[in-house]
């Protein structure tokens, strides 16, 4: 019997694996992986990617020896690989999971398609999250999730596997596929158990810092989950987290409310997830062009390079944005409110256009999955045209969620001389003091780029004013009618969240 191939893409695990499982059923198995130089060639791929996935893969790797299987990773053109494999063992069925990835994975995929069709080789995808694929429309999707998530999580299937007919080949090193060497040093390992550990972690212990606590850049690394590397490449997946969560949560005594609380928050952002990736899913172009092309022209012809520059480096002149790029630098991960900051001060003061800033935080963000990323810096650019922009002031912030400087002197050496009363606005000091305190604005601290309030408040006239425009408001309808949640009003489920529009608004 020629056996069935299995393509592993971004669900590196053996567990809650339905192409894995289909694929079993019908027989001998090859299981493989590609590493793809068109993919980490594209301008959003980062080494700390690569490495988690090679730490990702390494694990999965000997789960598959321990079952008395072998894991191929081969690298190159995919197709190709396909022809060189298929010329050895004619394969009739190729298994994989549904990726919504970025442009070059979507036409890599197509031509996966293609060359399928071409073979007359049957290409069996199976759903990675609560993503409906060619979704005609959104009033049904929430019960589609919900019926996802409700299946039951598979178990590791009994494997035969067949032996693999092409010689074994090393994963390249970073370098030889372009990729800048940083990677962050206290970034987040890769792989199964890596992930497990995270979420036993969470569901038993940090849960309970979940509401009140991810806001704060302080708090937020040890209150939030800390799963969505692993979720982004599938060593977890989404089922078995909602049933891991709802266990957990039926199991909590009527007196544990803060972790009630927090559990219960966290199941919604879950949902959410799916939420956002099933808009690129449903319309790709979302990475590439603004969703409401009414918005088109807004601030591509206003580019600043150095304002991007500065913004890259850590170099805007506020204390909390310039420490959270350092974070970022050192560790691969923000909360999502600072994440939000980030875009908001690229957007509105330095009046940044969102795709360049998505790339480079793209490579920032080891979590870094497409569907959401590209919703995410859409939403807070305010280009969506079904969300109210929310602007964010970094020193407002910073006063917020940072009051101490506790943050931001751990992050930037220089903030460490500044004395607590010029905490927020640095560059306001003397030069007398500067000289007493031993920091030099302008050279150890930035001086801000732009004028705060002057700034935001000329992108908030040009933002609102091409609003409240008659052609750009009739352009909402079919925007919501397409991406838009609906909650509340139609197909309301008693255990999922509620929503009132299309705006995310996560109990901030």
């Amino acid at each position: 019997m020629a056996p069935s191939l299995v393509w592993f893409k971004r669900d590196l695990r053996l567990h809650d694996h339905a192409a894995l499982t289909q694929a079993a059923a019908m027989g001998p198995v090859l299981c493989l992986y590609v590493i793809e130089p068109e993919v980490w060639a594209a301008d959003d791929a980062a080494n700390q990617h690569y490495q988690f996935l090679l730490e990702s893969l390494a694990e999965l790797a000997v789960a598959l020896q321990r079952r008395g299987g072998h894991l191929h990773v081969a690298s190159g053109d995919l197709t190709a690989i396909l022809s060189d494999l298929y010329a050895q063992v004619p394969f009739a069925h190729l298994y994989s999971h549904e990726e919504t990835g970025n442009g070059v994975t979507y036409r890599r995929d197509q031509a996966v398609a293609c060359w399928c069709g071409e073979h007359g080789v049957a290409w069996h995808e199976t759903p990675q999250f609560g993503v409906v694929r060619r979704l005609s429309g959104r009033d049904k999707w929430q019960r589609k999730w919900e019926e996802h998530v409700r299946l039951p999580c598979l178990p590791v299937p009994h494997l035969e596997f067949s032996a693999w007919p092409l010689p074994q080949s090393r994963a390249p090193v970073s370098e030889q596929l372009g990729l800048d060497p940083h990677d962050p040093p206290q970034r987040q390992r890769g792989g199964r158990r890596q992930g497990i550990a995270v979420l036993q972690s969470f569901l038993f212990d940090r849960s309970g810092q979940y509401r009140g606590g991810i806001s704060s850049p302080l708090s937020a690394p040890t209150a939030c989950s800390r799963l969505s590397p692993y979720l982004a490449l599938g060593a977890l997946s989404l089922r078995e987290i909602v049933h891991a969560t709802r266990k957990q949560l039926a199991a909590l005594p009527a007196d544990a409310s803060r972790r009630k609380a927090g559990l219960t928050g966290f199941t919604s952002r879950l949902y959410w997830h799916c939420h956002f990736i099933q808009k690129l899913e449903s319309e790709p172009e979302l990475e590439f062009r603004n969703l409401h092309q009414g918005y088109d022209g807004l601030r591509e012809n206003d580019w600043n390079q150095r304002h991007f520059d500065a913004l890259m480096a850590g170099r805007t002149g506020w204390p909390l944005v310039d420490a959270c790029v350092e974070m970022l630098r050192q560790t691969g991960w923000l909360n999502f409110r600072m994440r939000a900051m980030l875009v908001s001060v690229a957007a509105y003061p330095l009046w940044l256009h969102w795709r360049p800033v998505g790339l480079w935080l793209a490579r920032q963000f080891l979590d870094y999955e497409p569907g959401i990323h590209w919703s995410q810096m859409q939403m807070q650019s305010g280009t969506t045209g079904i969300n109210v922009p929310r602007i964010y002031n970094p020193i407002k912030q910073a006063h917020d969620h940072d009051p101490h400087g506790h943050f931001v002197r751990r992050w930037l050496p220089a903030m460490r001389k500044v004395p607590d009363a010029w905490l927020f606005e640095p560059w306001r000091m003397p030069a007398d003091l500067q000289a007493r305190y031993g920091v030099v604005v302008g050279e150890d601290i930035a001086m801000p780029l732009v004028d705060l309030e002057l700034a935001t408040r000329q992108a908030k006239e040009k933002l609102f004013g091409l609003r409240k425009l008659p052609e750009i408001r009739a352009g909402q309808a079919a925007i919501v009618e397409k991406h838009g949640s609906r909650g509340r009003h139609r197909d309301r489920l008693s255990n999922a969240p509620a929503v009132d529009s299309g705006q995310l608004t996560l109990g901030f």
